[in-house]
């Protein structure tokens, strides 16, 4: 599940310009520590909820059987900030292995040297990590050539609709493309007064998971061009977009209209989520969402399906945006060969991936942990696992800036929602403008 939170973009960059105006290591890394010695690893992340909390543990303590060598302390709920301060800082009572949720960080992981190269020993491994992780998330894992973090799980995204309300309102299967979904939208949709009693989608940037790099993806959005300059004004699905949710939102009602029912709905990660309620019929989320819904025992059934895609690219239609956990060696450490055992294990690990998938029902993040018959059969956790192989999933490109650029769009974006700035090809423009500022400033 992500931990990711809506932020300003101005937040973000300031915290993102700390790792990365600070080398934080040698880019060689090099390793010297026996594997085989008797050692203990610091393990970082960030899982908090007791039943994942368990699984990570129940993946250590099986990793600890095969390296009895090795003793693992883990370090449970850590944050990204925190994360960043001690890679940084280094010292011994860092950590020598970390994950993290915040996918869009492995930019500013790799260029900052915070995080060890990999390839050496993945080399020595006999891994190639295009033929082992699925190759979307392979990726989404290294920056310009470097690969500094390996997958460990990942989060697909795609459409999830309430069977029920699709029954009653006449509607036999799940939209395939934007103009299909709009009217579906619009038919799902009961009015109650100046607001809602049901919405068929909420479309506002400012709503649960439906963001700029969510939406991305349908699109076909090129947010760089080859040389790493913002390429917002250039790229025609951005103002495609744009342009497409802003037509929801006013068909709709208005984003004032829109943002007043939003703030009646219940919490993202609590039982009352208005896709739980009935209050949303139709709700942009990840795999995650599912096992949710289940444990929240809803009085309707759940159906799934991959997002729409633009009418010209229905050929593309499966695809989603994929994002996950990402896992890497604390450039710092003086134990990287036993470190490596211990990532090795976590993400090449047939058995582990899969029961550490099905135990937090994320996907998986290697190609044979995806056929794996011990993986989950539920068909719903399945529509994602089928959207995060489709060739055309990604996410969005890695920066040295991190995931700062896609906040800057977003805040933008957001402006034309609301009609504070009418003029597109404008807004585009100061958008890349304030991008490579920034991105220039950080690197």
């Amino acid at each position: 599940m992500p931990r990711n939170r809506k932020v300003s973009a101005a937040v973000a960059v300031a915290t993102i310009s700390m790792l990365a105006s600070a080398c934080v290591g040698s880019s060689e890394g090099g390793a010297s520590d026996d594997p085989n010695a008797k050692t203990t690893l610091t393990f970082w992340h960030g899982w908090s909820a007791p039943s994942e909390v368990k699984a990570i543990e129940d993946n250590i303590a099986s990793f600890e059987k095969k390296h009895p060598n090795i003793d693992v302390k883990i370090v449970k709920g850590v944050t990204d900030d925190k994360i960043n301060q001690s890679l940084r800082g280094g010292g011994s009572k860092g950590p020598d292995v970390v994950s993290s949720f915040t996918t869009d960080s492995m930019g500013r992981f790799c260029s900052s040297n915070a995080l060890a190269d990999l390839k050496p020993f993945l080399d020595k491994s006999k891994i190639d990590p295009a033929k082992t992780f699925v190759p979307s998330m392979a990726a989404y894992t290294e920056h310009e050539g470097k690969r500094c973090t390996v997958p460990l799980l990942g989060d697909a995204y795609g459409l999830y609709y309430n069977k029920d309300a699709f029954k009653e309102a006449g509607i036999t299967e799940p939209p395939k493309t934007f103009s299909e979904f709009d009217k579906v939208v619009k038919k799902l949709t009961k009015t109650k007064g100046d607001s809602f009693e049901r919405l068929g989608f909420m479309p506002s940037y400012l709503g649960y998971e439906t963001t700029v790099e969510h939406y991305g993806n349908a699109f076909g959005v090129q947010y760089l061009d080859s040389e790493g300059k913002s390429n917002t004004a250039k790229d025609p699905a951005v103002k495609n977009m744009l342009k497409w949710q802003k037509n929801l939102v006013d068909d709709l009602g208005g984003a004032a209209k829109l943002n007043k029912f939003r703030t009646s709905l219940g919490d993202e990660w609590g039982a009352k989520h208005p896709f739980h309620t009935g209050q949303v019929a139709m709700q942009l989320d990840g795999e995650w969402r599912g096992k949710m819904a289940a444990d929240a025992g809803l009085d309707f059934e759940v159906g799934a399906a991959p997002m729409p895609v633009p009418d010209d690219q229905v050929a593309d239609y499966g695809k989603g945006y994929l994002s996950g956990t990402i896992l890497g060696i604390a450039n710092n450490s003086a134990k990287k060969n036993a470190a490596w055992e211990l990532v090795k294990y976590l993400s090449t690990d047939t058995d582990a991936v899969v029961s550490f998938a099905n135990a937090i029902h994320n996907v998986p993040s290697t190609v044979e942990a995806m056929k794996s018959p011990k993986l989950s059969n539920d068909p719903v956790y399945r529509t994602f696992v089928d959207i995060a192989q489709h060739p055309k999933s990604s996410h969005a490109p890695s920066s040295v800036n991190g995931g700062a650029f896609l906040l800057t769009l977003q805040d933008y974006a957001l402006k034309y929602e609301k009609g504070t700035e009418k003029d597109i090809d404008a807004l585009l423009a100061k958008n890349d403008q304030q991008v490579d500022k920034d991105n220039e400033q950080a690197g």
